[in-house]
């Protein structure tokens, strides 16, 4: 890259999820704050255009959960001809940074290594746990790749890929306490000494096709054992509370003594004495608050039989249980059939506080290994570094102090 080029080197973003274009807008919301001048990229987001990218393309309104259709991978197709094309004809462009959706993002980086442009993962890809074969390719189109989770810098660096611990963006921010137990406060809570219940059933269509009905029946149990029981469902948007009501009148109608909130997880958690969650990045949000829970995630029989069950390579699912090593949480996956699983997995939680005092405990060790590391900054510190982005300057005009090591 020539002199000029590299006074003016500039950053490429691609990501395809709504996840990702949350991850992402924060690394670019600090890089911009560092770096005004700095020309960000990005194939993303509305979020991702807010935090200071520019957005060539829009992506992620249609994100795909599990094996895309023929007119899903066209479409891909067509954005690495884009990209490609684009690439070539920005040759300050330094670094590109995939951000999740490793499917999606392999060919993007390969077409970023072939035009002599550095990569930098943001998100590890879960090889981990699906698919470790493919490590040969990250290898050949990656010169690091940042990790939310603290086991996977060892798994990545035993197999020689370049990677490195920036901690969950969950965990970066801190929780307005005294404004969540005011909202709690406000919500409807169980009498005669009966839980009050989080439902927490996804965000995509599918997940809550498949998992809130089941939900829906272990909650209705739980109010006959434990009369008074009161819960609240979360809805990420007022879609998903529409949808959880036609759910609902699909199978029986809704249940007495329960609410929705929209928008508010936090308040939820805080407010409820264990959740019913769905396996996600939910699952941190309740360790977060260190609030005992039963994870669940129901899936096709017989795709799971034939396909996930030959590819999982890992004992446990759920997030907190992978950080932990052992199964801290109940994990009911994958869940089949049976709705009694998360019924009696429930009603143990209610019946025995030592299980509920031990989750507990077990999720503050948890949380304990993100202390004092923040993700956008680091994340922005291996980037910097990795473009060879000159020294910032501060507003002496002297150089900043360098935030990465050379």
């Amino acid at each position: 890259m020539a002199r000029g080029e590299q006074a003016t080197r500039s950053i490429l973003f691609t990501a395809f999820e709504p996840s990702g274009d949350d991850h992402a807008a924060a690394v670019i919301a600090e890089l911009r704050r560092r770096r005004p001048e700095l020309a960000m990229y990005a194939w993303g987001g509305p979020k991702m255009r807010a935090a200071g990218a520019e957005v060539v393309a829009q992506t992620g309104a249609d994100a795909v959960v599990g094996v895309p259709g023929l007119a899903k991978i066209r479409e891909h197709r067509q954005i690495n001809r884009n990209i490609a094309h684009w690439l070539a004809a920005h040759p300050e462009v330094a670094v590109h940074v995939p951000v999740d959706s490793p499917a999606a993002n392999f060919p993007i980086c390969k077409i970023a290594k072939k035009l002599n442009r550095r990569v930098v993962h943001l998100v590890a890809p879960q090889l981990w746990a699906w698919g470790p074969w493919r490590i040969k390719k990250l290898r050949r189109c990656t010169d690091l790749v940042l990790c939310l989770l603290p086991f996977e810098q060892e798994w990545f660096e035993s197999r020689h890929v370049p990677a490195r611990f920036i901690g969950h963006p969950l965990f970066g921010e801190s929780l307005d306490m005294q404004a969540l137990n005011d909202r709690a406060n406000e919500m409807p809570r169980s009498s005669n000494g009966a839980p009050n219940i989080a439902i927490l059933p996804g965000s995509r269509p599918a997940e809550i096709r498949r998992n809130f009905p089941v939900m829906l029946t272990a909650f209705k149990a739980l109010r006959e054992r434990h009369p008074g029981a009161h819960a609240v469902a979360g809805a990420v948007t007022e879609t998903v509370r529409e949808d959880l009501y036609a759910r609902a009148n699909l199978h029986g109608g809704w249940p007495q003594d329960m609410d929705v909130v929209v928008g508010e997880t936090d308040a939820v958690i805080h407010w409820c004495d264990f959740a019913l969650v769905v396996s996600g990045t939910v699952t941190l949000q309740i360790a977060k608050q260190a609030k005992p829970m039963v994870i669940m995630y129901k899936t096709n029989e017989l795709m799971f039989k034939l396909l996930a069950s030959r590819l999982l390579t890992t004992e446990h699912i759920a997030l907190p249980n992978l950080i932990a090593g052992t199964e801290v949480i109940p994990e009911l996956i994958p869940y089949f059939k049976d709705h009694g699983q998360l019924i009696e997995a429930a009603d143990k939680l209610i019946c025995e506080p030592s299980l509920r005092d031990a989750q507990s405990a077990a999720l503050r060790a948890i949380t304990a290994k993100f202390a004092g590391i923040v993700a956008a900054p680091e994340a922005a510190d291996a980037i910097e570094e990795i473009a060879q982005l000159p020294p910032r300057r501060a507003t002496n005009g002297t150089p900043a102090a360098a935030t990465y090591s050379a």
